[in-house]
C-alpha cells in the first residue's frame, strides 16, 4: 500500500514537471514568433484620406453644424478678443512661468469671469468715468473704460465673482481735491456701498477691488484701513512701504499712451548704443545714476529730460538705437519708462530693491529684462557689457513677444494690458476665503 502511494506521488510530480516544461516550450515559441514578426518591414500606409473643403454657407445649402460655425469664427476672428491660433501658439514660450497653465486658465477666464460694477456715484464728480485716456496715468482711465466695453461686466451681482468700486482718485487730483478730503470722499463712498448692498459684508471686502494709477490714490485710500487691508488694490505704485501685498494686490503697468512712435523690434542691427537714460533726478537712485555715469562715453546718461527744442521725438528715437534702457524708480518705485522701453524694443534694466513688477507671477521678467538691485548701479556698465550678443538677441526677441501685454486698447484686445489685469484678478478670486 505504501509502495502504491509512492508511485502515485511520483506520477503526480512527473505530471507537474511535464506541464511546466510544456508551458515553457510554448512561451519560447511565442516569443520567437513575435521576434521574427517584428523584423518584418512595416506594411505600406493606406492612401491619405482626402481633406474635406467646407463650402460657403448659402440660403439653399444645408445649415452648418455647431462645430463648423466655431471653426468659421476662429478663422474669421469673430467676436471681441478672438484671435487666430498663431497668437495662442505664441503663448507656448518660456517667457511665461507656466505657459500651458496660463493658456488654459486664460481660456477659462474668458468663459466664466464676471465683474459687477457698483452703479452708485455721480459720473460728473469722481465716479464711474475716467479723467482721461492720455498721459502717464492713462492706465487708470483705460481700465475704467475697458471694463464697460468688455465681456466680463455683468449687470447681475449674483453672477459676479468680483465687485469693482469705481472711484477715481486721479480724477480728484485733477479737480484740486486735498488729500484729507480725498480720504473722506473715499471712506464715505465705501461706507455708502456697505450700507446699501449686502456684498461687502459677505467677505468683508475680499472680493472687491479698486484701481488707481497715481500715487494720490494710494495715499487717499490709506485713510480707510479696512479697504486697504481687505480689498484688492490694483495700483501703479506697488511699493512695500505703503502696504502693498503681492499675493493680494496687483501691480498695474504704468503706460504713457498714446505712444509717440510705432513699436520697435527685430531691429538689433540698429541698436549701437549700450545704454540710455534721461530724466529728472527726483530719487536717490537717479541722483547716483547721473553722478556716476553722465560723462561716460558708452552709456548715454542725461542729467535732465531731453528738451523738445533739440528736435522732434529725440527722446523716443533714442530708444530705437539703444540696446538697454535704464529704468530707475522716480518719486515712486514705478516708472512709465519701463513700458516705453518695452514698446520701443529696448531691453529694460530695472534698478530697484523692491518693485513687484507688473504681471510678475505670469511673466518671467529675466527672460526679456535685466533686473538689478540699486547697489548694482556702480557696476552698471560692466554688467551690461558682460551680456553676450546671443543673450541680448534672446532678450530682445522675448521682449517683442510680450509687447502686446503692455498696450492699452479701446475696445480691449485679447492679451493686451486690460486682459492681463483681468487675468490677475481672476487668479486672485480663486484664493478669496469666505
Amino acid at each position: 500500500m505504501i509502495a502504491g502511494k509512492q508511485q502515485l506521488q511520483q506520477s503526480q510530480l512527473f505530471s507537474l514537471k511535464g506541464s511546466i516544461l510544456t508551458l515553457s516550450i510554448l512561451t519560447l515559441i511565442s516569443f520567437t514568433y513575435l521576434s521574427f514578426k517584428s523584423l518584418r518591414p512595416p506594411l505600406p500606409l493606406s492612401p491619405a484620406t482626402p481633406q474635406l473643403t467646407l463650402l460657403p454657407f448659402t440660403t439653399t445649402s444645408t445649415p452648418p453644424s455647431p462645430a463648423r460655425i466655431f471653426a468659421s469664427k476662429k478663422e474669421n476672428n469673430v467676436g471681441e478678443g478672438e484671435d487666430d491660433n498663431d497668437e495662442d501658439d505664441d503663448l507656448i514660450t518660456d517667457v511665461y512661468h507656466s505657459p500651458k497653465l496660463f493658456k488654459l486658465n486664460f481660456e477659462e477666464m474668458e468663459r466664466k469671469f464676471k465683474i459687477y460694477i457698483y452703479p452708485d456715484g455721480d459720473p460728473k464728480t469722481f465716479y464711474q468715468t475716467p479723467r482721461k485716456l492720455t498721459g502717464k496715468y492713462a492706465s487708470e482711465g483705460y481700465f475704467f473704460q475697458n471694463i464697460r466695453e468688455s465681456r466680463f461686466r455683468t449687470e447681475n451681482p449674483h453672477q459676479a465673482h468680483l465687485f469693482f468700486i469705481p472711484i477715481s482718485c486721479h480724477k480728484m487730483r485733477g479737480k484740486g481735491t486735498s488729500y484729507e478730503n480725498m480720504t473722506i470722499i473715499v471712506q464715505d463712498y465705501v461706507d455708502s456701498l456697505i450700507a446699501k448692498y449686502p456684498y461687502w459684508n459677505r467677505t468683508l471686502g475680499a472680493d472687491h477691488f479698486f484701481v488707481t494709477c497715481h500715487d494720490v490714490g494710494v495715499r487717499a485710500t490709506e485713510g480707510v484701513p479696512f479697504l486697504v487691508k481687505n480689498a484688492i488694490r490694483v495700483v501703479c505704485s506697488p511699493s512695500y512701504d505703503v502696504g502693498f501685498i503681492p499675493h493680494k494686490d496687483i501691480a498695474l503697468p504704468q503706460v504713457l499712451q498714446p505712444f509717440a512712435l510705432p513699436a520697435g523690434g527685430n531691429d538689433i542691427e540698429n541698436r549701437t548704443s549700450l545704454g540710455f537714460w534721461a530724466g529728472h533726478r527726483n530719487s536717490k537712485i537717479r541722483v547716483i545714476l547721473a553722478r556716476v555715469w553722465e560723462n561716460d562715453t558708452e552709456l548715454d546718461i542725461s542729467n535732465n529730460r531731453i528738451s523738445r527744442a533739440t528736435g522732434h521725438f529725440v527722446y523716443q528715437k533714442r530708444f530705437y538705437r539703444t540696446k538697454f534702457c535704464i529704468c530707475p524708480g522716480g518719486s515712486q518705485v514705478n516708472s512709465a519708462r519701463i513700458a516705453d522701453s518695452i514698446h520701443y524694443g529696448c531691453v529694460p534694466v530695472i534698478l530697484s530693491n523692491y518693485y513687484d513688477l507688473p504681471f510678475n507671477d505670469i511673466l518671467d521678467w529675466r527672460k526679456f529684462a535685466v533686473v538689478l538691485r540699486e547697489n548694482d548701479v556702480y557696476d552698471l556698465k560692466k554688467i551690461l557689457k558682460n551680456i553676450s550678443h546671443d543673450e541680448f538677441v534672446s532678450l530682445h526677441k522675448n521682449l517683442v513677444k510680450i509687447q502686446k501685454h503692455f498696450q492699452w486698447n479701446s475696445p480691449p484686445i485679447k492679451f493686451d494690458a486690460f486682459y492681463m489685469v483681468i487675468y490677475e484678478l481672476w487668479l486672485r478670486h480663486h484664493v478669496i476665503k469666505y
